[in-house]
Formats: structure tokens, C-alpha cells, sequence
């Protein structure tokens, strides 16, 4: 796997949408977040841009990518915000010169759709981050988030260092044991949806991270049975659990109509017999860290620690 180049101050990011359209209250808070790092910033078309619930055409949005990735003046590439599309423009990529042009590329939540294609199709180490539109505006976005995302992109190149939690946000440990393998994943609605297509996640050997946000436990329910089904859990070497924010029961005045997330994750993840390393800070939550998707990795899920190798 490459590691792109690390951005310093005064380096160039250009930044668009590969998903849905940015309210335009927020495009230029997002970039005046962005230019407090130091950093300059290349605004796409599809930062302007509506199609309904896309960030413009998916002609349009493939453009931005390719844009940003082939212009030698861009050194890296944010996604403003997550929402729904980056699915729909895997088809129309031109991967020839996305891995020909490896950078620094940032985002989450549907970003995980790019990520798994970058990863797999260009060889190049992406990151899991928040995003200028939806984190990096907001007031609550707290210390911990911002020097996960800065020492990151900015800083770990190719350092080996730990991933850890907010001191007061202790992980923990499902099943236990240790695994090592390349740090893929992300949005769990996203890796499923990945199945049966050739962009499919591949889970042989690797640590998956999952998170979601706003989806029914019986939901997680389906989709984990569905990852399980199609092989992608028995392959793995370790998993990682982020947060599951707004994930709760269909009918909260039901409860037991339903089932737990904690039952969920022993009935379908616990058996498998891999390390499973729960309540990780990362997802659609603040504080959140930020992941270096396709770093090699050491899980030891009897400590809890969670090593990002050199």
C-alpha cells in the first residue's frame, strides 16, 4: 500500500462532494475551517451544486474527483460532507489516474464507498475523518477530534503510533485475543451494500471497522447476517466496533419486540471466534479519532490497544 504524502501548512486541498449536495449556509464556514489548518483550498463545482439529493450529475461529480486527483497543484482531497451518491460514480472513475496520482483523501459515512475502491483498485492508504461540513463547523467538535485528524494527515505518514480513545471513553473487549491484518472498512451500510458488485470489500486477512448511524438494530441485524452470509466475517481477522449512533429499535415503546445491539453483535459476531474490540470513538459521534484505512494493523483485544504499525 502507498502512504500519500503527509500535508503540511501551505499545501492546496481540494475539496468536493462524491455524495449529497451542501446546504449552502455551510460551504464557506466549511472552508474557513479548512484554511485555519493552514491550508488553501480548491473549491469543486459540486461544492455549488444540486441534483435533487446529489451533489449535481454524476457526470459532475466524477469530474471533481477526476479533477482534483489529476491537477499536480492539489495535494490532497476532502469530502465536504457524506449523504448518498459515491456508489453511484464507482462505475464512471477513471482508477488509472486516481492510482496514478495517490493523496491525501478524507472523509467518512458514504465516503466508505471510495475508500473500499481506493484501497482495493489503487493501492493508496485513505482516511477516515470528519468532515468540513458537518464536523468541523460545529462548536462541539472538541479537542481529541481535531488532533486525531491533524496528527494523521499531517503527521503519521508512515509513523507507527496507537489508536486511542478520549481518556474517559474506555473501549471494550468482546471476544478476546490478538490478529493483525490491513485496517479496511467503515460504514456498515456501505460495506453492505458493496456485496455482489465489483467494488466488493475484501475481508480475507484484514481488521474491519464498522460503525452506523440512524438505522433500526434489526437493521444492523440484516446486514451483519448479510456480511456474514456472503463469507466477508468469516474472513476477517478482527473486527472493530465504532459507535452506533441513533441505532435503537423500531418501536422504542417495544422493547422487546426487539433485540438489543449488544445481543446482536454475541449472537452473530461473537461466535465467529475472532478479536473483537468494541466501542471504539470513531464514527457519526464527537469526539471522534480518525482511521488510517489500509494501514497495516496489531489488535490485542485483551488490553484493548490497538497498534498502527510502521
Amino acid at each position: 500500500m502507498i502512504c500519500p504524502k503527509a500535508l503540511k501548512k501551505g499545501d492546496t486541498i481540494g475539496l468536493i462532494s462524491a455524495s449529497g449536495a451542501t446546504p449552502p449556509e455551510k460551504l464557506q464556514p466549511a472552508i474557513a475551517s479548512i484554511e485555519k489548518l493552514g491550508l488553501n483550498v480548491v473549491v469543486g463545482e459540486t461544492c455549488h451544486a444540486r441534483h435533487g439529493y446529489l451533489a449535481g450529475t454524476d457526470d459532475l461529480r466524477v469530474a471533481d474527483v477526476h479533477r482534483m486527483f489529476g491537477d499536480p497543484m492539489i495535494d490532497g482531497v476532502f469530502c465536504i460532507r457524506g449523504g448518498y451518491g459515491a456508489t453511484k460514480i464507482l462505475a464512471q472513475l477513471d482508477f488509472d489516474l486516481i492510482s496514478a496520482n495517490p493523496k491525501v483523501f478524507a472523509g467518512y459515512s458514504d465516503v466508505t464507498a471510495l475508500h473500499i475502491a481506493f484501497n482495493q483498485l489503487c493501492g493508496f492508504v485513505t482516511y477516515h475523518t470528519p468532515m468540513p461540513s458537518t464536523e468541523f463547523i460545529r462548536q462541539e467538535m472538541d479537542d481529541y477530534t481535531w488532533q486525531s485528524f491533524i496528527q494523521l494527515i499531517m503527521e503519521n505518514e508512515r509513523k507507527a503510533y496507537y489508536l486511542k480513545n478520549p481518556s474517559h471513553q474506555p473501549m471494550s473487549t468482546l471476544v478476546t485475543g490478538s490478529a493483525s491484518g490491513q485496517l479496511i472498512g467503515g460504514n456498515l451500510t456501505l460495506v453492505t451494500a458493496s456485496l455482489g458488485t465489483p467494488y466488493e470489500i475484501d475481508t480475507r486477512g484484514k481488521i474491519l471497522f464498522l460503525e452506523d448511524i440512524d438505522e433500526t438494530e434489526q437493521r444492523v441485524d440484516r446486514m451483519l447476517t448479510q456480511l456474514k452470509l456472503a463469507g466477508k466475517l468469516d474472513d476477517v481477522a478482527g473486527i472493530l466496533l465504532g459507535a452506533w449512533t441513533n441505532c435503537e429499535p423500531e418501536n422504542p415503546e417495544k422493547p422487546a419486540h426487539s433485540l438489543s445491539l449488544q445481543t446482536i453483535f454475541q449472537e452473530i459476531l461473537m461466535p465467529l471466534g475472532k478479536p473483537i474490540i468494541a466501542d471504539l470513538a470513531c464514527g457519526h459521534c464527537l469526539p471522534t479519532m480518525s482511521l488510517p484505512l489500509g494501514r497495516s494493523v496489531k489488535m490485542d483485544a485483551d488490553n484493548q490497544r490497538i497498534h498502527v504499525v510502521e
